[in-house]
């Protein structure tokens, strides 16, 4: 027994020196450049690795499926039905020639009508453009976290000791590394705007509060190797506005919160999340919410307003679509932060999947399981764009501006404009969407209000 004390003291000694060379390494590369926002470019060339490991593996697999003779991976399309955009009278009118052989102006119904709507539903069913929106998108490449389509299967014995590899460089090494700086981010955040939360208000409590912000998100960002470029930083949101950007992931807000300060809107939580906003709101005027507030439309309006009206108070940060979407499309997005009357800042984000799925799937993962996808992840790849700001035009009502700020965010996000409303993940549609197709076709047959009073 006496003889195994030298070898239990070595291994303890080096176990030691492992610890503290890891934990001088993590401040010196990580947590110290985080905190004065510089980077030593590590991240990036550890991306572009990446890419070449990336792009190697798919050429393997294509060759070796040409080899195998299996079918070749077809990348992933966002429609599988040609839709021409035509007014459903003039598709009526179309089918009623093609079957008569003449145009029917007369406003009578035709049995033929029926072949129009029938074709609408099969055409909702193969190709919904809500549903998909709602997983994830397929790669055109192997990106080593998973093999997504079918023909991704074996090929090489160095293809499955390369994807062996990468399991455990991102299960051993990257998730224990992540993990550390997300509680060392998370436990700066609580400590530093509690203590913050101390002092009289003043300039020097809202320096320091949004530097302990900034840097605590700064550190997060790190904790899961996102790697963001930010476009016309000209245009960030400034004090009494209101940021609205799209919205794919919960990461959203440290995306933003990383070059920037805003004001948090949401629902007061218990545990973890409710001690982090306590904290915070000491520091910072957050606008949160007690969970029976929330339905209240007009209450929420009101702290709203109150908030944006104060000038010294930092522009907040929403998210008008309300739930998370596939980072494919834009889709409707609620008038609630369009009828202030503030001015309004868009962003739009865009993630590279191929590094990493930043989708929350809510209805799939809970949270705990999405963080540990999101942490056992090669790296978060996204580009974020300032867009000039906006304001509501007088002959705008707050739906027709808050579609105008949406086209602009989709169409510089290179996103798909969607008119759906994204709670249709969890409900059904609504009558009125219904009623509106009903009511077109209802005015085709019997005319307009005006039209049978002439006659």
């Amino acid at each position: 027994m006496f003889l195994l004390l030298p070898f239990d003291s070595l291994v303890v000694n080096l176990l030691g020196i492992s610890i503290t060379v890891l934990f001088t390494l993590l401040l010196v590369f990580i947590i110290v450049p985080a905190i004065f926002g510089v980077s030593f470019g590590i991240r990036k060339v550890y991306m572009k690795t990446l890419l070449k490991i990336f792009q190697w593996a798919t050429l393997r697999i294509e060759r070796g499926a040409k080899e195998k003779n299996h079918p070749l991976y077809k990348p992933y399309v966002n429609g599988i039905i040609a839709k021409e955009p035509t007014s459903l009278e003039e598709e009526i009118k179309e089918i009623r020639r093609s079957g008569s052989g003449k145009v029917l102006d007369t406003p009578e119904f035709e049995l033929s009508d029926i072949f129009y709507f029938c074709r609408k539903g099969i055409e909702t069913i193969m190709d919904d453009e809500v549903t998909k929106r709602f997983s994830a998108e397929e790669l055109e490449s192997w990106n080593l976290l998973s093999r997504t389509n079918y023909n991704f299967q074996y090929i090489s014995l160095r293809l499955t000791v390369l994807w062996g590899l990468g399991v455990l460089i991102r299960y051993c090494f990257l998730l224990p590394l992540r993990i550390a700086l997300a509680f060392t981010g998370i436990s700066l955040l609580v400590t530093g705007t509690t203590v913050v939360g101390y002092l009289p208000n003043g300039r020097c409590k809202d320096f320091l509060s949004k530097h302990v912000h900034l840097m605590c998100y700064r550190i997060c960002v790190r904790a899961l190797t996102a790697i963001i470029t930010y476009h016309d930083r000209e245009n960030r949101p400034r004090n009494g506005g209101i940021c609205v950007a799209n919205h794919t992931s919960p990461i959203d807000v440290i995306i933003l919160a990383s070059d920037g300060y805003y004001a948090m809107v949401g629902q007061i939580h218990g545990g973890l999340m409710g001690v982090i906003q306590r904290a915070m709101v000491k520091a910072c005027p957050h606008v949160w919410f007690e969970r029976s507030e929330v339905k209240d439309r007009h209450l929420v309006a009101r702290r709203l307003t109150e908030h944006v009206q104060d000038k010294s108070k930092l522009p907040i940060l929403i998210f008008p679509e309300g739930t998370c979407i596939n980072n494919t499309s834009v889709m409707m997005f609620k008038k609630g932060s369009f009828e202030i009357g503030a001015t309004v800042y868009p962003v739009a984000i865009k993630y590279d999947p191929q590094f990493g799925d930043a989708f929350w799937n809510s209805s799939k993962y809970g949270m705990v399981t999405y963080l540990l996808r999101m942490m056992t992840s090669w790296a978060i790849v996204c580009s974020v764009w300032y867009l000039p700001p906006m304001t509501r035009q007088p002959e705008e009502d707050a739906v027709q501006f808050a579609n105008r700020v949406k086209s602009a965010i989709a169409r510089q996000g290179g996103l798909v404009d969607l008119l759906w409303d994204g709670g249709l993940k969890r409900e059904k549609v609504k009558d009125a969407f219904k009623e509106e197709q009903q009511k077109l076709y209802s005015k085709m047959i019997v005319g307009s209000h005006e039209d049978r009073s002439r006659s």
